[in-house]
């Protein structure tokens, strides 16, 4: 194929966002800002216990209470909508009902239990505090250990047990490395529950046509094509009939990646009273109901010879899945994520991860960014730090002499993923040079013998990113998410409009996809208008998770431009009466290579291309534009090395990050002032999860941080000025060397600030082995350990 594109190149370049002027002067359009005339609100019934059968449901108050147009339980929706069945190929995976509200039973608090509509936002909250729902409490599943233990109330009278999913990966005899390992290191992690907090609440719109039997949804949602194509199984609805629009997203995380009750029953309400319904969730029903994440304890022990190499790597994890199984990743995508990653950027021969996943009287587990990755490398992470000390070794050196190297890719990993190729050790190696090492430790001697507890911590990690249809996102998961399309459309004016399935929550890819569809086409960047997440006018796609809209959105539009490319060169060709081959384009234009002068604009090719065949070439089709689908079929490795230099303050006991540097390859780089957006977002969450966010249930299932003064996330000051350096390493496998990079701030930062801590009380002989890392963890590990006065000097 020729490259008839020139100059200027637009990928790599550091452009604006183009989303940013609509969204910062008020003009973006989210869940909240739509209400269709006739429009009527919900509101959701929510149960005060954990655990507990439903009795009987008293709806006559509210239904009394006027402008109240319905009040919908349980069995009154079992009519409307099939519960949720989230499935699984995977073997030790048992499929649990999730129904839109509470049938029989409730299994957390904050499950939906009815929903009332009325004409306004007050009158269906007002109602829903008069229905009567009669419990009868049942005991309480409040840790993954005790539903896990025989005896254990059963949460799923289908199920045979709390154990909802278990997994194993094994490569070798790991038992036999282990024994014979010069140096074992073995520790018990503990990662805290953890949830999405996110800009925009969930919420949704529907609206159904009795006369079309149309159902249009519009929810704040990171996975439109996914939702309708349940809601159409659900409803008993074809797909063509159903709509479903996320055009602006107030942040999702991976939490607004699946489908919640609020939506089904949202759709099913609206359906049966032919009237627009919508429900805009408060802060507090998002920490009661929005899925959660982590909440894992992992027993992890590494073996190594004297020399520093490893040999073999045993695991097993315990997680807490939350009351239900979420559509469509299931139980199993944060448990088997972790002993999936475990092993990390590095060779370990023998290896053996064990997962459960276990049901409690929690709000479900569900993704969050980095899913499974931020655990697995917390874990790997400190066993290799741990490992350093018992050798005498420094931590840096001993990563190094374990990493994958060059001549190993394509490396298979104990658990079966392919990485193509990575940059462990030149990330690493910058990493260093960026902190300045050698001066760090230096600092940090002097430091202590003024008696201050510094420290510095490194993490390194590699995720699989752009995942194709090798592989599901999550382990075992029936629904295919291997693809996405796009379709481009050069309009008669010339310009260019490209329609993706993806659906952009911040990550900017209105710019990002535009950069790629106008240098792959040849035109400038305000010529491309991106439209994306929404299911009626895209080609077939799922959304955006998972790190992949860069991928596999990015590689649709290289492939479709390319496409509206050969096809606008053969129409120029025509009409200058010259061989396309000969053509260049550039900036809108097409020219004839050497002679600027002699060419067409876009706009004259496009009005060839629909006048009919009379001004095209013999046997070409009218109109110019192409979809195209893209599969990378096994996806592709991001990697990165976080250092961190940090003090905790004897007095507080609080954690001050003083440097903060990361090095990260996400392959070809699309726009340079984006990836440095993600990664900064990226790592002020990893800080949070490192340092301050903590879900947290009593013994009677009751959610204890329901508000954010209770559920504390990180402010501006409490993140520092980060260091952020590329690698670009292109990817062998990826259409444009495109690799993800959404979530990598999110994965190493727990990890490295947890080394960093561990190293500043290593005098103390503290062990950081639970995140997150509060000053009152702090203050009672070091009381503990008794080694120094806490009120005084050293």
């Amino acid at each position: 194929m020729t490259d008839a594109t020139a100059t200027p190149k637009l990928i790599g370049a550091r452009v604006r966002r183009v989303e940013d002027a609509r969204l910062l002067t008020g003009e973006g359009r989210y869940v909240a800002d739509v209400r269709p005339p006739g429009c009527l609100d919900a509101a959701f019934v929510r149960s005060p216990h954990a655990h507990a059968r439903i009795v009987a449901i008293d709806v006559s108050a509210a239904r009394a209470l006027p402008g109240v147009v319905a009040v919908v339980t349980g069995e009154d929706m079992a009519a409307m909508a099939k519960p949720v069945r989230a499935a699984s190929k995977m073997a030790g995976y048992r499929v649990t009902s999730f129904p839109p509200l509470a049938l029989g039973k409730v299994r957390y608090v904050g499950e939906a239990v009815a929903v009332v509509v009325a004409d306004t936002r007050y009158a269906a909250e007002d109602a829903a505090e008069l229905v009567r729902v009669e419990y009868e409490a049942l005991p309480a599943v409040p840790t993954a250990e005790s539903a896990a233990s025989p005896g254990s109330p059963r949460l799923h009278e289908e199920a045979d047990g709390n154990v909802l999913v278990a997994r194993e990966f094994a490569r070798g005899d790991v038992d036999a490395a282990l024994e014979a390992a010069d140096v074992v290191v073995r520790r018990r992690f503990r990662f805290r529950r953890h949830t999405a907090v996110c800009m925009e609440t969930r919420g949704c719109l529907a609206e159904y046509s009795r006369v079309t039997g149309f159902l249009s949804l519009r929810s704040s949602t990171q996975c439109p094509g996914l939702v309708r194509d349940v809601l159409a199984d659900l409803l008993d609805l074809p797909e063509h009939k159903i709509r479903v629009i996320a055009s602006d997203v107030g942040g999702g995380y991976g939490a607004k990646a699946s489908l919640y009750p609020e939506e089904i029953s949202v759709a099913a309400v609206a359906r049966d009273l032919g009237r627009a319904v919508r429900w805009i969730g408060d802060r507090r029903e998002d920490l009661l109901a929005t899925s959660q994440a982590w909440d894992e304890i992992i027993d992890a022990e590494l073996g190594l010879r004297r020399d520093g190499t490893i040999v073999g790597l045993r695991a097993d994890v315990l997680a807490d899945v939350g009351a239900y199984s979420i559509y469509p990743w299931t139980a199993g995508i944060e448990p088997v994520q972790t002993i999936s990653f475990l092993p990390g950027p590095y060779r370990v021969p023998e290896y053996r991860g064990r997962a459960r996943g276990v049901a409690t009287c929690k709000a479900p587990m569900g993704p969050y960014r980095g899913v499974g990755r931020p655990p697995a490398v917390f874990a790997i992470e400190r066993l290799m730090d741990q490992a350093a000390r018992e050798l005498d070794l420094d931590p840096t050196a001993l990563r190094e002499c374990n990493f994958i190297r060059g001549d190993d890719f394509p490396y298979k990993s104990p658990s079966g993923i392919v990485w193509d190729r990575s940059s462990f050790t030149e990330t690493l190696g910058r990493a260093r040079e960026a902190l300045g090492y050698e001066r760090a430790r230096q600092e940090q001697a002097r430091a202590r013998a003024e008696g201050r507890w510094v420290g510095i911590g490194f993490a390194s990690y590699v995720e699989l990113t752009g995942i194709g249809s090798a592989i599901p996102v999550s382990p075992g998961m029936p629904v295919a998410t291997g693809t996405e399309a796009a379709t481009i459309r050069v309009d008669p004016s010339g310009t260019v409009t490209a329609v993706f399935g993806i659906a952009s929550h911040g990550q900017g890819l209105e710019t990002s996809l535009a950069q790629v569809v106008g240098e792959n086409l040849g035109v400038p960047l305000d010529s491309v208008q991106v439209v994306h997440g929404d299911t009626a006018l895209s080609p077939y796609g799922t959304g955006t998770y998972a790190s992949r809209s860069a991928v596999l959105a990015g590689g649709a539009a290289i492939l479709a431009a390319r496409a509206v490319r050969d096809k606008t060169l053969a129409i120029a060709a025509h009409l200058l009466e010259a061989a396309p081959q000969d053509l260049v384009m550039s900036e809108g234009r097409v020219a004839v290579r050497g002679l600027p002068e002699r060419g067409v604009s876009l706009r004259d090719v496009a009005k060839a291309a629909y006048s009919g065949v009379r001004r095209l070439p013999k046997g070409m089709e009218p109109g110019l534009e192409a979809t195209r689908f893209y599969d990378p079929y096994y996806g592709t490795a991001s990697s990165a090395t976080h250092a961190v230099m940090l003090e905790v303050d004897r007095g507080t006991f609080d954690v001050r990050l003083l440097r903060y540097v990361v090095v990260e390859d996400c392959g070809r780089m699309i726009n340079p002032l984006i990836v440095d957006g993600q990664v900064h977002g990226g790592v002020a969450q990893g800080i949070g999860a490192a340092l301050l966010e903590e879900i947290v249930y009593d013994e009677g299932g009751q959610l204890l941080t329901g508000t954010l003064m209770d559920y504390l996330v990180p402010t501006a000051s409490e993140i520092p000025h980060m260091e952020v350096h590329h690698l670009e390493t292109p990817s062998p496998t990826a259409l444009g060397g495109f690799r993800g990079m959404g979530e990598g701030g999110t994965i190493g930062a727990p990890a490295a600030i947890a080394n960093a801590v561990t190293d500043a009380l290593v005098p103390l002989s503290v062990e950081i082995d639970e995140l997150p890392i509060t000053p009152e963890r702090i203050y009672r590990l070091v009381k503990q350990a008794g080694a120094v006065d806490i009120t005084g000097g050293p």
